[in-house]
Parts: C-alpha cells; structure tokens; sequence
C-alpha cells in the first residue's frame, strides 16, 4: 500500500501522522511531499518500509525536493530505523543540535540503523538501502549524522551528501548492556556493508569502521575535516565474539581527503583498551586494504602525520598519495593526481 500524508505547519501532528503511517500493518510505501516539513520529534521506522521524498532528487549531489526537520530535544534520530527490509531514498534530513557524548555515538543523528547498547538479545537488522540522501547540521559539531551501529547487516549507502556534524558515517560494533562498562558479550559486528559515493564537508570526520567485516567503502570525498577516516577494532576488539571473521575482508578505496586538522588525516589501529577491565587487546586484519587515498592537508599539532598506523598487521595501504597543503587551499581534494 502507499501512503501519501498531508503534513502541515504543526510538528506535533507532522509527527503524530507519520508515526500512526509507519505503525500501520503491513508496512507499505510512504511518499513524502516535497517541501520542508518540521516535526517535533524523530521517527521510529519498523521493517519493511520504503520511504522516499518527492521525485525533484537529490541525485549525484544535487540537494533533493522533500526534507524532514526535527526539532525534538530528546536525541532520537531524525529516523530510527528498527526493523529489515527498509529503503530510504531521496530526502534531506535536518537533525536538531544534540552533544549526545562520547558513548552515544546512535543518538541525536540523521539516521540510525540498530543500536549501540540493547537491553536483550537483539535480532539482527538486515537488507537496509539508504540513497540520495542529504544530511545538514553546519552549526554543530557533537553528534554523528549516519549511524550504523550493532547487530546490522547487508546494508547499502549509496549517493549520500553530509555536512557539518561530528562523524558523517560512524560504523560501530554493539553489545547487550547497560552501559560500556557492564558488558559481558556476546558483541555484535556490522558486516555485509557497502558505502559509495559518500560527500562529507565541514565536519569532524568523514567516517570510521569499529569492529567489522566484510565491509566495503569505495569513492568518498571528504572535504574540510578534522579527520578523513578511522579504521578501528573496537574498545573490546573481538574479546566477546567467537567467529574468526571480526577485522576480515575490508576495502576503503578512492577516497579523497582536505583535512585541517591536529595530528592525522587516517588512523589505522588494531588495538582497543577494555572499558570493563582495561585490558588491551589487539585484533588482526585479515583481508584488508586500503589503496588509492588522496590525503591532501596537514596538521596543526607539534607531530602530525597524513596517516597513522598503530599496531594494524595485516592492513595493506596500496598507491596512497599524501600532499602538504593549508586548509585555505581551494582545489578540489577529489581530482587524482599520479600515485607516488
């Protein structure tokens, strides 16, 4: 069934109407009129959803016909999505300012796919399609704008456009607790990912992977950031996981970086120090590269370098370029120059 709501000047009814459409069994097609519609909290998507705003889109960068503003206050996302099969294409998101913290990296976002830290068992979140969309918050920099996070797999970004925040597209492994210091495992890893034709500008950082697999990043501009891109293990590494495919089968490639700024363009680490004991732990790549990076800037700390490698075997780097230049340069970070 496709649903096409009314929306009006009201962010209580905005809200209250989308919600009651998403609620709906079974779930359907929700067609957004173009427009900037203002609601007073974020929405909860349930799977099997397909949700795209007006067919004036934002394809290729361009900035699409519908958004969807919120303004709540209380750190859910513009959208949260909870459920499998969901498809979202073809809007702007417009997060309110949130500073959620240093562990809430799921909250106060565009999107959310899954969750940091779950009260039970979670049941996996599989086959989510996010494309053409546009995410702005220029005058905050606290909170992430994409987030995957927990027990998600088999999901596509695609023609995604972020500016401002903190972390455009924050990947992060998830855990049953109530906080980072009482978890005891299993931990769940995203895997089965695939993210192109990614534009980050004027925020923190472009994006960073924590404890995945089989992931995929290829063709991503990341301009005017602190720092491009992380490649981490986790805080627990993969201590509560058993499979043996935790750090296996990564490719970060064409990526092109104008950072600015304190000590590197690209960290790669394999070790993560325990929040529940403090121990460290190193994870071993398997599998992994990343080739064909563009890192164009340079720091502003007494030591600095374009990239930084911390204890990371079995990570091959592969025909990366690294260029010197001040945050004041205007040529464009994503024209490749020769190899070196």
């Amino acid at each position: 069934m496709i649903h096409r709501p009314l929306l009006g000047a009201d962010p209580e009814d905005n809200r209250r109407v989308l919600q009651q459409v998403l609620d709906t069994v079974p779930a359907g097609k929700l067609e957004l009129p173009p427009g900037v519609h203002v609601l007073a909290d974020g929405l909860r998507v349930p799977g099997g959803w397909t949700i795209r705003g007006s067919e004036i889109a934002g394809a290729n960068g361009g900035p699409p016909g519908t958004w969807l503003e919120s303004i709540g206050t209380t750190g859910h996302p513009v959208l949260h999505i909870v459920g499998s099969d969901v498809a979202v294409s073809d809007l702007g998101l417009r997060p309110p300012p949130a500073d959620p913290g240093e562990h809430g990296g799921d909250r106060g976002t565009a999107v959310t796919v899954g969750e940091y830290l779950y009260p039970a068992t979670p049941e996996w979140i599989a086959r989510v399609d996010l494309r053409r969309l546009h995410v702005e918050r220029p005058t905050e920099k606290h909170a992430n704008c994409i987030a995957l996070m927990g027990a998600v797999r088999d999901v596509t970004l695609h023609d995604i456009t972020v500016r401002g925040g903190y972390t455009g597209v924050a990947v992060h492994w998830g855990a049953v607790g109530a906080d980072v210091s009482s978890i005891e495992g299993p931990t769940y890893h995203p895997h089965h990912l695939t993210i192109t034709d990614l534009r980050v500008s004027d925020a923190i950082e472009g994006f960073y992977l924590s404890s995945v697999h089989d992931v995929r990043v290829e063709g991503a501009c990341l301009r005017d950031v602190e720092m491009g891109f992380r490649l981490l293990p986790g805080d627990n590494t993969d201590r509560f996981v058993s499979s043996p495919v935790v750090g296996s089968a990564i490719t970060i490639a064409d990526v092109c970086v104008r950072w600015h700024g304190p000590r590197y363009a690209v960290r790669v680490a394999g070790w993560g120090r325990s929040e529940v004991d403090g121990v460290v732990s190193v994870l071993r790549y398997r599998d992994t590269v990343i080739r064909d990076c563009v890192l164009r800037g340079s720091g502003s700390a007494e030591s600095w370098s374009p990239m930084v490698v911390e204890r990371a075997d079995g990570v091959e780097l592969r025909d990366n370029v690294f260029e010197t230049s001040t945050s004041s340069d205007s040529s464009d970070c994503c024209i490749r120059t020769p190899s070196v």
